[in-house]
């Protein structure tokens, strides 16, 4: 059975992707927010543990990490601090795989388009991961919506990111993370730009 580490567990992908995981997989998920009382869930107790606390909280971040063969992060706001704080902690405990939600753009791999200041701390945070030595995979989708469907394709960096005008839904993203975090090996040190395909 999979244990699974999900920071940020309130945002809108996670929250997906926490039930995609509950759904599909008999994987085991600790869910670790600034306020745990914004989670609704219902059921599994079996199979979630809620952790409260901040991700620039090393102490707390350690011992959540315990235990867990996959962290999955899905933040906002210090992005930087917050990817340094993971990778320290994650190296510290030898734990290895990490998937990191991201931005298009980053590379500036929009045709036409130059990074902005917005972008910038998503730039920083995934110069931190890709330079640790963690089995990550930094996903970098396009707009989002809450459609109910999976539809999604992806490019690799140093490719031109595909359909960057077309919304992909956070269903999709989700999926990926599920896909990715149950299965040995799957894109590892690998950053995706994850688009809707048609």
């Amino acid at each position: 059975m999979t244990n699974i580490l999900i920071l940020g567990a309130h945002g809108q992908i996670a929250r997906v992707a926490t039930d995609l995981f509950l759904k599909h997989t008999d994987a085991r998920l600790t869910l670790y927010l600034r306020n745990a009382r914004r989670l609704k869930l219902s059921g599994h107790a079996d199979r979630v543990r809620v952790v409260e606390g901040d991700v620039l909280d090393t102490k707390t971040l350690e011992a959540a990490m315990a235990g867990q063969d996959v962290v999955y992060a899905n933040l906002a706001g210090q992005l930087e601090q917050q990817a340094r704080c993971i990778v320290k902690v994650m190296e510290k405990t030898g734990l290895k795989r990490l998937i990191f939600i991201s931005s298009m753009g980053i590379y500036d791999e929009i045709p036409g388009e130059r990074h902005g200041s917005i972008l910038e701390p998503y730039c920083k945070a995934a110069s931190v991961i890709e330079a640790s030595r963690l089995d990550y995979t930094i996903l970098r989708p396009a707009w989002l919506n809450n459609r109910d469907e999976i539809e999604y394709g992806t490019t690799r960096k140093g490719e031109l990111f595909k359909n960057c005008s077309e919304v992909v839904s956070r269903k999709s993203v989700a999926d990926l993370v599920v896909k990715l975090a149950m299965t040995s090996g799957l894109e590892t040190r690998s950053s995706l730009g994850v688009h809707k395909t048609a």
